[in-house]
């Protein structure tokens, strides 16, 4: 017996988006209502209230369209990270261009933005200088650069896989006060040491033994962007000492970390001769961010 041919016409919409979410339900996708509509609306040049508008006045999917759309769905429930299926990742107001070789930046970095847009805000210069060591998709840097427009910020990132991002997201927000180095945190941008009023980084601080739970991150992210070292904290080290170089006296720092590692990174930085230093808390009450003076 033949099986029975694809839909040749158009299909309801709100029947095409239930299926999707149901396929990405089975396949332990964490929101897929939320993913489903992203990627209906990716495919349909629509924001998520814009398909949801379409669904509410009974639209409809053509046959091209929903084909596209059931290969993402496909791909998603293979857990390939939605911001690489539709190639943007958002954060705080910006549009990100990501995809494989680039860490997706994730909302709880902004949060690490926020505190080191503060600290540009409040810094007493008519032009404070702001490094983001090991920058990725520019989340940080452009943040800083856009929200802070007189400071001059600087990006650096030493991937030769995730600096053509890095460089992308410069060249499509276009903020005339950043600049971008293609350099290693532990050594660039000598000629700044002892001038910059902000250090901010989200380094890899993952402890090498330890193995993410979920697959978006353990299977599509880059190693490189992940993993700290033994205890998670050796790129850590290299940037408490070199963040205390290139900083002028009271100069703040920034570093995202992880949960447990609050502690550890306390006493590494008091024993470099790092003060006032705090710990921060993300929207779900983890310790995420801790911040020095120099």
């Amino acid at each position: 017996m033949n099986a029975p041919l694809p839909p040749t016409g158009p299909r309801p919409l709100r029947q095409v988006r239930d299926e999707a979410v149901a396929a990405l339900r089975s396949a332990g996708v964490p929101d897929p209502e939320v993913d489903a509509d992203l990627l209906v609306g990716h495919v349909l040049g629509l924001s998520r209230g814009g398909v949801h508008a379409r669904l509410v006045v009974g639209g409809e999917l053509g046959p091209a369209d929903a084909a596209t759309l059931d290969s993402l769905v496909a791909r998603r429930a293979r857990r390939e990270p939605l911001q690489h299926l539709t190639g943007t990742a958002a954060f705080r107001s910006l549009e990100l261009a990501v995809g494989p070789g680039v860490f997706v930046p994730r909302p709880e970095t902004e949060l690490l933005a926020q505190l080191a847009i503060d600290a540009l805000r409040a810094a007493a210069e008519p032009e404070p200088i702001a490094l983001d060591l090991g920058s990725g998709s520019g989340a940080i840097a452009l943040s800083m650069a856009t929200e802070v427009p007189h400071a001059r910020v600087y990006a650096v990132e030493n991937s030769p896989e995730a600096f053509p991002w890095t460089r992308r997201n410069v060249e499509e927000v276009g903020a005339p006060n950043l600049s971008l180095v293609f350099g290693d945190l532990a050594d660039a941008l000598g000629e700044l040491e002892g001038r910059a009023a902000v250090v901010a980084s989200n380094p890899p601080y993952i402890p090498q033994g330890a193995i993410p739970r979920d697959p978006e991150v353990r299977l599509h992210d880059p190693e490189r962007a992940l993993y700290g070292g033994a205890d998670g904290l050796d790129v850590v080290r290299v940037l408490s000492r070199r963040a205390l170089a290139l900083l002028h006296p009271g100069g703040a720092l920034m570093i995202e970390h992880g949960e447990a590692q609050s502690a550890d990174i306390a006493a590494l930085l008091a024993g470099d001769g790092w003060h006032a230093i705090a710990h921060h808390r993300d929207l779900t009450g983890r310790d995420r961010v801790t911040t020095a003076r120099r």
